[in-house]
């Protein structure tokens, strides 16, 4: 990196300074290589460490720079293409699609995955209304060795309605019993929603990011003839995958109560 003192410029101080970073990273670091520790770089480009954070910070974002525990900050890798999307629609592990069977529990679904399901996550108080708990399976998704995404596939029991708790009463076994009963339903459609979001501690934890870090959540929901049959929300990690989708070469948009398709 060189020694260039940042001159006035009307762009933010942090933001020129992500530009120049940037460039440095391009020209003298290889993937992987350690960065020099903030000190030493605030001191080369004249600037304040609080500056230097924010640069930092942006570049990590962007998926430029990884804070690897007891490393440091790394140079990334390339982000990688990870297809999110299908011409075909299919029920989850049908295919082999990179993802690994972690645990399946049954659960009391959020209000939010209820609402996408059609059922109820809590008795309202005096009411004899019944709770509908849900089949939960865990996923990783491993891309080239690394595991870029975490998901939570919600299945309620009416759409499995031949599992036996007895054959596999939890583990990797169960999720792929909840799996082989969903897959024997007559899938209809699919649709899917992408949106920026944080990461969860649990999610964080199995893709080697701090809680609270930026994710990609991408929420499918699974339908058969007779309504929502499952529900998949899905945590990729934003600064090292880049989601593609079908080769349709659309783009759904919901703003309010519309929904843009733009090609």
């Amino acid at each position: 990196m060189g020694t260039t003192q940042l001159e006035s410029v009307p762009e933010p101080k942090y933001w020129h300074l992500k530009t120049v970073l940037s460039e440095a990273l391009d020209q003298d670091f290889a993937v992987g290589e350690v960065l020099p520790n903030e000190r030493d770089l605030a001191a080369r480009f004249g600037v304040a460490r609080a500056t230097l954070r924010q640069a930092l910070e942006q570049l990590e974002l962007e998926g430029r720079l990884q804070r690897r525990r007891g490393v440091g900050t790394t140079v990334a890798p390339p982000r990688v293409g990870v297809a999110v999307g299908t011409t075909q629609h299919a029920w989850p592990g049908e295919a082999v699609d990179g993802w690994q069977l972690v645990d399946a529990a049954e659960t009391l679904p959020s209000a939010a995955v209820a609402k996408l399901l059609g059922t109820a996550s809590a008795v309202p108080f005096g009411t004899d209304q019944t709770v509908h708990t849900v089949h939960t399976v865990r996923r990783t998704r491993v891309t080239q060795g690394q595991a870029v995404a975490a998901e939570l596939l919600y299945v309620p029991g009416s759409s499995v309605p031949g599992l036996s708790g007895i054959d596999a009463p939890a583990g990797p076994a169960r999720a792929r019993a909840v799996l082989r009963e969903l897959q024997r339903l007559a899938l209809e459609g699919q649709d899917r929603s992408v949106e920026l979001g944080s990461a969860r501690a649990d999610d964080a934890k199995e893709l080697d990011r701090l809680p609270g870090a930026p994710v990609l959540l991408v929420t499918t929901r699974y339908f058969t003839a007779e309504g929502t049959a499952a529900v998949s929300v899905a945590t990729y990690r934003a600064d090292t995958c880049r989601l593609t989708f079908d080769d349709s070469g659309d783009v759904r948009i919901s703003h309010h109560a519309e929904t843009l398709v733009a090609s």
